[in-house]
């Protein structure tokens, strides 16, 4: 980019604000899980698949949308991202049933498939190598802001009105977004070629038949039919992919851009840091609902401290990333986030919140130096004209390892709680807290609220240290795989990318 454009930080803006209905979404979802299991009937397994009908269709979308938007229009595809999903958000708003939701959950997936990759394509082809990874820590800070407000507003919103006004604040958000996308940001693209059908089906079916058979994994069992059934459909099918993209004269996904040892080494990095945090943060606002009783709006005002934490370390990580370079500041991230796993595998069913704070505070300043390194060094190593599908792989490896980590550490939490539960209870009590908290508080038995209460603390445990095993695991890959300078261009379309990163550390 030889002329910067004068308008990008206002255009940053709109980024953050079009990215906030995710957001905001995701982190609401997780407070109202209580009231959906009370009012809306929902069991621990509708639970379960509200949150991964989401993951599903977003992950199996997200490398097609992205080529999509490359091909017709990195706005364009912002626009029909924010309309799908707050549309869809109008839909949760009068959802009867858990399945009806479930639903309309899927369609938001499809929404914030096209919404998310639009966001940091734009952000790479608006910003140039100088200025991206700052741009990168403030669009992550004001994140963080709206992680900090949906809870808070969404909280409040439990307090005095049913569940469905959750989703309420998708809606003028996601209106706002657009106007905005339209007035402020310019329409690019990617070079014109022929659109790689095959390519895009085989994606979406090789990446949805990972999901759904980590997915079934955790309710069906390793050996189950249906999860067998996705694994060797998703190894199939990502061979078909990879033996397609090698051949075809325009391919959707360059293979080439996984021989960049950035792109690769960041990506790993991010899906390890992605399965280590996803399971084990939605087991926190079941934790402070459940165990120390707090209510939805003190529930999201507990993650105060993370999120503070992360936007101030945000800044920091930038700080750190350009005067030791990338692979220092993902690698100290990386072991912060470790340590706060740790902190949080020492809890004791007595302990208040200001053990969990520390564990937040040091999960924040991991998440917030590791973050912008982790990003800017991924989208720094793609050429312009990928920007669209490169973004979406970058949101493709993050979405799998959250389905990975709610999948797999939901089944750690779940199988260590009934493990931890006496034989002799009912068998409903030893299905999830939750059940056990309702029966408890229908019979008065204070004594079956402790032994809940206890047993879930101990499966937290448990399950922190898989993200403290995962976190030192992705600080290895960052340690191994990035490199300052690199020695030659991984191929000729990544060399200018690869050059600038060099020159920059």
């Amino acid at each position: 980019m030889t002329e910067r454009n004068p308008h990008r930080w206002l255009i940053l803006g709109v980024l953050c604000l079009s990215l906030l209905v995710v957001v905001i979404d995701n982190m609401v979802l997780n407070i109202a899980i209580p009231a959906l299991i009370r009012d809306l009937g929902a069991s621990s397994s509708d639970i379960q698949w509200i949150i991964d009908s989401y993951i599903l269709v977003f992950a199996g979308l997200l490398l097609t949308a992205g080529s999509l938007a490359d091909r017709h229009g990195r706005r364009r595809g912002l626009v029909i991202g924010l309309t799908v999903f707050g549309g869809a958000s109008i839909l949760a708003v009068v959802c009867q049933t858990p399945g009806q939701l479930i639903a309309v959950r899927g369609l938001m997936g499809v929404g914030a498939a096209f919404l998310m990759p639009g966001t940091l394509s734009i952000l790479t082809t608006v910003f140039d190598d100088e200025e991206r990874k700052k741009a990168i820590a403030i669009w992550t800070s004001v994140l963080m802001l709206g992680a900090l407000g949906g809870p808070t507003a969404g909280g409040l919103l439990l307090e005095h009105f049913w569940w469905g006004s959750v989703f309420l604040m998708n809606i003028p958000v996601a209106a706002l977004g657009v106007v905005a996308a339209l007035a402020v940001i310019p329409e690019s693209r990617g070079p014109a070629g022929r659109p790689d059908l095959v390519g895009a089906l085989l994606s979406m079916i090789s990446t949805t038949a990972v999901v759904w058979g980590v997915i079934s994994s955790a309710k069906e069992g390793w050996a189950s039919a249906q999860t067998l059934s996705g694994f060797v459909i998703a190894v199939l099918g990502l061979t078909a992919f990879a033996v397609w993209e090698r051949r075809v004269a325009e391919p959707m996904l360059p293979l080439s851009l996984f021989r960049n040892r950035n792109f690769a080494g960041a990506s790993l990095s991010l899906v390890l840091l992605s399965f280590s945090a996803g399971g084990t943060l939605l087991a926190l606002t079941q934790y402070l609902q459940f165990v120390l009783d707090y209510p939805p709006a003190k529930a999201g005002l507990a993650f105060i401290p993370m999120i503070v934490t992360t936007m101030i370390c945000n800044g920091l990580g930038v700080v750190v990333d350009k005067k030791l370079g990338a692979r220092v500041a993902l690698t100290s991230g990386l072991l912060l986030m470790a340590a706060g796993f740790v902190v949080i595998a020492t809890l004791e069913p007595g302990d208040g919140f200001l053990h969990l704070a520390t564990a937040m505070i040091l999960m924040g300043a991991g998440s917030g130096v590791a973050g912008p390194a982790a990003v800017g060094t991924l989208l720094s190593a793609l050429p312009p004209e990928r920007a669209g599908v490169g973004s979406a792989v970058n949101d493709t490896v993050q979405q799998v390892g959250a389905a990975l980590s709610v999948a797999v550490l939901g089944s750690i939490l779940a199988t260590g709680y009934r493990a931890s539960m006496p034989s002799d209870v009912t068998e409903q009590a030893r299905e999830s807290i939750g059940d056990a908290l309702r029966i408890a508080a229908r019979t008065g038995d204070t004594a079956l609220a402790e032994l809940a209460k206890a047993a879930f603390v101990d499966s937290l445990s448990i399950t922190a240290m898989v993200g403290v095993v995962g976190g030192i695991a992705a600080a290895i890959v960052a340690v191994s795989a990035l490199r300052p300078k690199p020695d030659a261009p991984a191929s000729t379309s990544t060399a200018p990318d690869e050059a600038a990163v060099a020159a920059e550390h």
